[in-house]
């Protein structure tokens, strides 16, 4: 509805016993008008019980309408809307109403203050049925937040991806230096995974990456911590608040969940079975520390992990 029809119709229900009370009466939109000093309905649209359920003589006061608004908005909407008529200030308030039955439908108020010497004397305006857009504006925001979701998650393995894990692992940082808490990490390693898919081919080396991937992710974990699938065979876990020795305990879980896997892997140097290897460090980060001094302290205890045999645990 553009600016020239509600002024159209603000004319209308200033007048509502002339000629456009037809015209009003067969809208979609339901008018209503209010005189400010009684707070007293002097006219509201019979569309108004189709809508709601609730009768056209019904409406008596401003109250009638407050108390049909849902108990979540309710405050909130009059309140904005009491302050804005009281400054003569047009305005538009969405809200959900109460049906008659119970259930409730999203209204858009659109109000015109009409004010005489500076004072407010009446209000005009009225109500849309927004439902459908409310329920296409929900539906667009949950698509967005599946999206962002997906944008945050590995393709193969189901898991948070790199991208999550970098993010994470800054907010977490600079977390543990404003709070003093220790940050650990734990890098993990599949160990010879180019020569399992060199014997067994690739689609079977990505079911093994997924079975890796679930069994590392049902490890019992705080709510806090992040387990990300950091590239290729790569994993990470990241854990605030827990110090070396808490981290080097959560890693040999690891190991040795994935070792009883018993998945085969006859090509590989440190087992007849897919085994992993795990770089652990932790810091307590000082200010002008940097988040990446972490991921390449437990880089470089994989690589000595590697080093010694693999299906090992290397920490610092």
């Amino acid at each position: 509805m553009n600016d020239s029809e509600i002024n159209e119709m603000r004319v209308a229900i200033a007048d509502v016993d002339g000629t456009y009370k037809t015209l009003l009466e067969s809208t979609k939109a339901i008018p209503w008008k209010i005189d400010w000093e009684t707070k007293k309905f002097g006219y509201i649209g019979p569309q108004i019980e189709e809508l709601l359920g609730w009768t056209q003589e019904s409406w008596l006061t401003a109250t009638d309408w407050i108390d049909r608004i849902h108990g979540d908005d309710r405050e909130k909407t009059a309140n904005f809307c009491i302050s804005q008529s009281i400054d003569g200030v047009d305005h538009e308030a969405d809200y959900r109403a109460l049906k008659a039955d119970g259930s409730f439908v999203w209204i858009r108020d659109v109000v015109h203050v009409v004010r005489k010497n500076g004072e407010t004397t009446e209000l005009v305006g009225f109500m849309f049925d927004i439902s459908e857009r409310k329920k296409m504006e929900e539906e667009l925001h949950s698509l967005n937040r599946k999206l962002e979701a997906l944008a945050l998650q590995d393709g193969l393995t189901g898991v948070a991806n790199r991208r999550l894990f970098d993010q994470t692992l800054k907010t977490e940082w600079f977390r543990s230096q404003r709070d003093c808490q220790p940050l650990s990490l734990v890098v993990i390693d599949i160990d010879y995974f180019k020569q399992y898919n060199d014997r067994y081919g690739h689609i079977q080396g990505d079911e093994c990456l997924i079975r890796i991937a679930h069994a590392l992710s049902n490890i019992p974990l705080r709510s806090t911590d992040l387990f990300a699938r950091y590239g290729g065979e790569e994993f990470v876990l990241l854990l605030p608040k827990a110090d070396l020795n808490s981290a080097i305990d959560i890693a040999e879980k690891c190991r040795t969940t994935i070792l009883n896997l018993a998945v085969p892997h006859v090509t590989s140097k440190a087992s007849d079975v897919v085994t992993i290897s795990l770089g652990v460090a932790s810091a307590t980060p000082v200010p002008d520390s940097k988040p990446a001094s972490l991921l390449v302290e437990a880089d470089r205890m994989l690589y000595q992990a590697k080093e010694l045999g693999r299906n090992r645990i290397v920490s610092k």
